[in-house]
Formats: structure tokens, sequence, C-alpha cells
């Protein structure tokens, strides 16, 4: 075999293998950092309560969530079916907002030392306004309608 043949050859298993590892780094970058409007896979996405608006006024306003004593001070609870979490930022002060992420739609996790986390991708909202602590959402979570009455919070 010639140089020229050699080289041909190698270069030829070199352009396999560059195609190969650039279509493996797309795909993992897909997955993990798509657009802001696709659920990755494998995750739930959630419905706000009452349709396509954060607290909406459609079927379930008025329904009881929860009671007051059922929200932690300084914490809060998801509530995957309503697709909401409510927190209680300071005593006696309730929150509402979609537990929809902004990045993907991946639904919030838990509500743990004043932030909202989502465990796809690591993004945690304010407790107290749904804001942006961490990326890499960048939108905040809307805010949702919710009534205090007694010892009772209901969808408004």
């Amino acid at each position: 075999m010639t140089g020229s043949q050699e080289t041909g050859r190698l270069f030829g298993r070199r352009t396999v293998v560059a195609a190969v590892g650039a279509a493996g780094v797309a795909a993992a970058l897909t997955a993990c950092g798509g657009s802001d409007s696709d659920s990755p896979a494998g995750t739930t996405v959630e419905k706000p309560a009452g349709g396509s608006g954060a607290g909406g006024s459609g079927a379930g306003a008025g329904a009881v969530l929860a009671k007051t004593a059922d929200i932690p001070e300084g914490g809060g609870k998801v509530f995957a079916d309503k697709g909401l979490v409510v927190t209680q930022p300071t005593a006696g002060q309730f929150k509402a907002f979609s537990s929809k992420c902004t990045h993907q739609g991946c639904a919030v996790k838990d509500v743990a030392n004043g932030m909202i986390n989502c465990p796809c991708h690591g993004s945690m909202f304010d407790a107290t306004d749904g804001s942006v602590k961490g990326g890499p959402a960048k939108a905040p979570l809307p805010a949702a309608a919710i009534k205090v009455e007694g010892d009772s919070i209901t969808l408004a």
C-alpha cells in the first residue's frame, strides 16, 4: 500500500469516528439543553389548574386544596394533580405558583430552604415570588390564584 493510500484510509476512519462523536454530542445536547418548550424524555409535564392559565378559572375553582397546617412555614407543598405549588414564606402568608418549570416544563419536586426546586435540570425559584434564583430557567414560575378562608386553602 502506498503512503497516499494509507493516508486516505486513515482519513476515512478519522472522519467516521469524528462524525459518530459529533452525533453523540448533538444527541446529548438535545436531550438536556433543547428548546425551552419541550419537556425532556421521561418527565411529566404538569398542566396548571383550570386549563391554560396558571391559576385558571375553570373546573376546580373553589375546591379545597389543603389546610393551612399542611403547608409548612418557610416551605411549601407541590400538588402535582393540580399543577400547583403552594408556599408559606412567612407565617400566615400563602402563595401559589404553577408547578411547571419554565425551563422545559418538568414538574417541580419540592420546596426547601425557601426555594422551589426542579429536579430535571436544577432550576430554583424563590418561594416568595416565584422568581428564578438558579438556572437554567430564565422566566419565573407564573403565580396562581388561591384563597385562604379560615384554615382552608382553595383554588380561586
